[in-house]
């Protein structure tokens, strides 16, 4: 199975028309590919609060049009990062869409865990409640995103709903870059499943991205790991790992506590 993770610059001088435009084209040059990834809220930058609600848009909205279409184009299971949605009520949301290759709307997650400690995401957004994993062709998919990387459980959820492969997607910043690899080998490791976690490069509201992008085996070894710019990580690997990893080192059996 191959997959593109496409680390994405969020440049506050790139308008976000130019930027869903250049981002359809990347994801078009990865035809041939069995999975694209894009990072949390590229569109306008996951610390760019004052740019959440004007740039806010409808499930269905530009973004959604920009990459069916580029996922039909690729031929390409897309992970389309999140979106700042807003709801009918008026709600946002952090919300991934996840395209099949023709481009429909195979399925979307709401970030459970919001960001900010009351402030900012946390204060701005709406809680998913719901976990979400998609049947792809060659593996299962557990989806993510970013800050839920912290919590063990959500992940745990989404083995038991058969996840194999866990994806998140996520503006991290690098001033916290060390925890950023240190959970997406955890989260590998624990749960026996590959982690590809896509994240964002630049800086957007004065705050450094992370980059560093990164594949993790489910014995938590680094299959690839981007740099700090814009670039796009490709990565081969055999899902069918997983299940020869839990068969010779059967940890999730001996679960106790749920």
């Amino acid at each position: 199975m191959r997959a593109s993770l496409i680390q994405i610059d969020v440049d506050p001088d790139e308008t976000v028309n130019s930027r869903r435009s250049r981002v359809a084209s990347l994801v078009r040059e990865q035809a041939g590919a069995d999975l694209v990834i894009l990072p949390e809220l590229w569109t306008v930058g996951a610390f760019a609060y004052d740019s959440f609600g004007p740039e806010a848009e409808a499930l269905r909205g530009p973004t959604h049009d920009a990459m069916a279409a580029a996922a039909h184009d690729a031929g390409v299971w897309l992970h389309a990062g999140s979106i700042v949605e807003r709801e009918d009520t008026g709600t946002l949301y952090n919300t991934t869409l996840f395209f099949n290759p023709d481009g429909a709307l195979a399925r979307t997650y709401r970030k459970i865990h919001r960001f900010g400690f009351d402030k900012g995401e946390a204060a701005m957004m709406g809680a998913g409640a719901e976990l979400v994993t998609v049947p792809h062709p060659s593996t299962v998919l557990g989806l993510a995103t970013c800050y839920d990387l912290r919590f063990p459980e959500l992940f745990r959820g989404l083995v038991d709903a058969g996840a194999e492969t866990l994806v998140v997607s996520a503006g991290w910043p690098e001033r916290r870059r060390a925890h950023w690899t240190l959970l997406a080998q955890a989260r590998a490791v624990e749960n026996q499943a590959y982690v590809l976690a896509c994240g964002t490069a630049g800086t957007h509201a004065d705050v450094p991205q992370a980059g560093h992008s990164i594949v993790v085996d489910p014995w938590g070894e680094v299959l690839a790991e981007a740099g700090h710019g814009e670039e796009v990580l490709t990565v081969d690997f055999d899902p069918s790992t997983v299940a020869t990893t839990r068969d010779r080192f059967p940890a999730l059996k001996d679960r106790v506590l749920g």
